[in-house]
């Protein structure tokens, strides 16, 4: 029996937008959704990061590609290819929903969403040590996204492909318009209650 439902695939495969469309179809169902996506940011056209953007609609910074003329000297910079990341940012918005999750909901479980676990993310332990506790709670199923594996295996990415409580989803170009029902119908079975 599955808790939590991820996908994977490669990226701008179309893993968040099919997130979205899954938390819309949840919404209308009835199914109280909390957490965040990653939404691309652009300027004329040309990807300068990614913001996170909560389920109630704030946002916050991720990431944005390296501006030589601004960084601080001796500060911890951290960095994905071209992109510095902004844990500060990030660990503002997004802890706090954490620690929120399911609070005040009568017992209904609610889905919580993480999109997603990778490289940027993984730079905070505090959110590492936040996903581990909600994967491990029973008072939240997740829907969240995973990286492919490429490259040196991250240790909460692999982790949660490996779990037995989670079922994951690769989504292709070919298949990702037919997964949607999948998904929806995956996460309402980890919604009902367990004898």
């Amino acid at each position: 029996m599955f808790k939590h439902v991820f996908l994977t695939g490669p990226p701008g495969v179309g893993k968040t937008t099919l997130v979205q469309k899954a938390c819309e179809a949840l919404l209308s169902s009835g199914v109280g959704v909390e957490g965040f996506y990653t939404e691309e940011v652009r300027e004329r056209g040309r990807r300068t990061g990614f913001d996170v953007v909560t389920m109630t609609g704030e946002r916050g910074h991720l990431s944005r590609i390296r501006d030589v003329t601004s960084a601080s000297p001796g500060r911890r910079e951290y960095t994905v290819g071209q992109y510095v990341v902004d844990l500060p940012a990030f660990e503002a918005l997004v802890l706090p929903l954490f620690r929120n999750v399911g609070l005040a909901d009568g017992g209904n479980k609610k889905v919580f969403v993480i999109d997603e676990i990778g490289k940027m993310e993984l730079f905070s332990q505090s959110f590492i040590r936040a996903v581990r506790q909600i994967l491990d709670s029973s008072s939240c199923t997740v829907l969240g996204t995973i990286p492919i594996p490429k490259g040196k295996p991250l240790g909460l990415v692999e982790e949660v492909r490996s779990s037995r409580d989670v079922r994951v989803f690769a989504v292709t170009k070919e298949n990702r318009n037919a997964l949607l029902q999948d998904i929806v119908g995956a996460v309402q079975e980890c919604l009902k209650p367990t004898s």
